[in-house]
């Protein structure tokens, strides 16, 4: 009966609506219907589903080890450190100049600020970003497309250094990560191939990263993502004040390159949710 319903709506829709006269009207409801799937909710934290997560799931893990990967300035960092006062937060970034900004954040709220990017493999990599711009921005990435094609600025280029979550983590004498939080302007699945060890390991228990048009440009699907992360974690995007599972890969629902925050929580760790997909 829902089926047969839901049919005949589409079908009285496309015959009064499926034409080009109606073309400004079908997009405002899609793009509005995209902000309540949890999309291009970019505008504040509040929006985007980032202060729930803080003050929601965050806080059920006491004393929680944080790797805040492509930190920037430090300022979803310093929300961590006011949030969660016991973490032990250590906060990536390979931008030089940005990452003098970042570390005198760390100073001041408490957690490491480690001059590095994370991927698949250590070693160097390009890192492009807007120019002239001897400070750093927010768009620093390791494509240049996303620099040339998607923000149409010009790039300037530098050598930056490389690391893996594996070789941190072993390094350091990590044996679990509460949070990984990864924001690679498009690189987030290199970042996570490195973490391969801790993942069959069951080593991490959150993973929030963003999904976006920079994908477009690295050639990474949500399908790669459901692929290396589905069998042992639930999926949600974030809404304001909830999360939304995604525990059915739906190309059409899924395959939205803009705005989102992805949210991954590995079964078994402390953490509920109620909605549908």
């Amino acid at each position: 009966m829902k089926k047969r319903l839901e049919r005949i709506i589409a079908a009285s829709y496309r015959a009064i609506f499926a034409r080009p006269s109606c073309y400004l009207f079908n997009k405002l409801l899609f793009d509005l219907s995209l902000r309540g799937l949890g999309l291009l909710n970019y505008e504040n934290d509040l929006v985007s589903g980032e202060s729930y997560f803080l003050r929601e799931i965050l806080k059920r893990y006491d004393k929680p080890l944080v790797l805040d990967v492509g930190a920037n300035r430090g300022t979803y960092a310093r929300k961590i450190m006011q949030h969660a006062p016991g973490a032990l937060l250590y906060a990536f970034e390979p931008h030089p100049a940005t990452f003098r900004v970042l570390q005198q954040a760390g100073l001041q709220y408490g957690f490491e600020a480690i001059n590095c990017g994370m991927g698949a493999e250590t070693g160097t990599l390009t890192l492009y970003d807007r120019q002239p711009d001897d400070e750093g921005t927010e768009h620093a990435t390791l494509y240049r497309e996303v620099i040339e094609d998607i923000h149409q600025s010009s790039a300037s280029a530098l050598d930056v250094e490389i690391g893996t979550i594996d070789r941190f983590m072993a390094d350091r004498g990590i044996d679990h990560i509460t949070l990984l939080k990864i924001d690679t302007e498009g690189h987030e699945y290199q970042a996570l191939l490195g973490a391969r060890r801790a993942l069959a390991e069951d080593r991490i228990d959150l993973i929030q990263i963003e999904f976006n048009e920079m994908n477009v440009v690295s050639h990474v699907f949500f399908r790669d993502f459901m692929q290396l992360l589905g069998d042992a974690f639930d999926v949600y995007r974030l809404l304001p004040n909830a999360l939304l599972p995604l525990s059915t890969y739906r190309p059409r629902l899924c395959e939205l390159f803009a705005f989102q925050n992805l949210l991954f929580v590995r079964r078994g760790s402390r953490q509920t949710a109620n909605g549908r997909n």
